[in-house]
């Protein structure tokens, strides 16, 4: 199913996002208003900011609330990516130059700081406690897993748990603000919450799991970025942990992570990858995990924010970038 389809339910809210982040563009300064034009172009999936409307329906549906967080939701993910691209020296991201390519690190970093900031000021507008220490927790968690990852860097002695836990941290800690924060707003009871909060951490770590299998499987073209990123910036994803079990001699993973370059090596952890049943093994864990993140959701109102959750479920699983 196409994502147009599955946010059907949502779909005119959405538009009035796209319209809210257009406006944080509209600052006095005309360099950092091209910036931040640049970089919420809307050419992203919104899964987070969608997660926050479909959460919002399962009660008392209030957009003067759900809207600006839900717009914050966005803001939070594009500033940690523009941080990303800035701290591993990435030039491209979705077929563009990267901020960091365009206006170089400093800048690039200051932007992130500045869109953080926005999206807190956002969040605040709801008035809601638990809501506004919930982004403070998250952006928390999220800078922990970065670090985690920053000082694990070409470390190959890395356990199945340790990838988990900064994958929970770097991508599910969002995912879940996403569908607290929407069912919050909307008064629905605790058991819902919990319920869509467990939905999130699950369907944020399978998400993660299937960028890490496009990163080894996917082309250019369909990514955006240059194939293998993950293993240039000695990062160690569930394809290349497995790789590494699967070969412990000889193996192309620890050999580049041991002289920290190697464009060959990369290759050959690409090919080694694809000609095995490490990709099958990894989409069946993102299929367990996405399992599970639909467990309870029978529980909640069957209305079409349910089925669009189940929905996004599947499409996660069956995306190509």
């Amino acid at each position: 199913m196409e994502l147009s389809s599955i946010y059907q339910p949502v779909q005119e809210d959405l538009e009035k996002i796209e319209d809210k982040l257009r406006s944080v563009s509209r600052v006095d300064s005309p360099q950092l208003s091209e910036m931040l034009e640049y970089s919420l172009k809307g050419d992203g999936k919104r899964i987070r900011p969608v997660l926050t409307l479909l959460s919002g329906k399962f009660c008392n549906y209030d957009l003067d609330s759900l809207l600006p967080m839900a717009t914050a939701t966005e803001l939070l993910h594009t500033a940690t990516l523009i941080h990303d691209d800035a701290i591993d020296n990435s030039p491209v991201r979705r077929s563009r130059p990267t901020v960091y390519k365009v206006w170089g690190e400093e800048k690039a970093i200051l932007l992130g700081d500045y869109l953080f900031a926005e999206a807190g000021a956002l969040t605040a507008t709801t008035r809601n406690l638990r809501v506004i220490k919930l982004f403070a927790n998250t952006l928390k968690a999220i800078s922990s897993g970065e670090l985690n990852q920053a000082f694990n860097a070409f470390n190959p002695e890395q356990s199945h748990q340790q990838y988990f836990q900064r994958v929970s941290k770097k991508t599910g800690a969002l995912f879940c603000m996403a569908t607290e924060s929407g069912s919050v707003l909307s008064q629905a009871p605790e058991e819902s919450i919990q319920i869509l909060i467990e939905y999130a951490h699950n369907l944020g770590i399978a998400f993660q799991i299937v960028d890490d299998i496009l990163d080894f499987i996917g082309t250019e073209e369909e990514l955006g970025k240059p194939v293998g990123s993950d293993l240039t910036q000695g990062t160690l994803t569930l394809p290349a942990i497995l790789l590494l079990e699967h070969y412990p001699r000889d193996n192309p993973v620890r050999r580049l992570f041991a002289k920290r370059d190697g464009q060959d090596d990369i290759k050959r952890a690409i090919e080694l990858v694809r000609n095995s049943s490490i990709v099958q093994e990894c989409y069946q864990i993102a299929s367990d995990y996405c399992a599970k993140a639909c467990q309870k959701l029978k529980l909640l109102p069957d209305n079409s924010s349910r089925q669009s959750l189940i929905a996004l479920a599947d499409f996660v699983i069956s995306r190509k970038k």
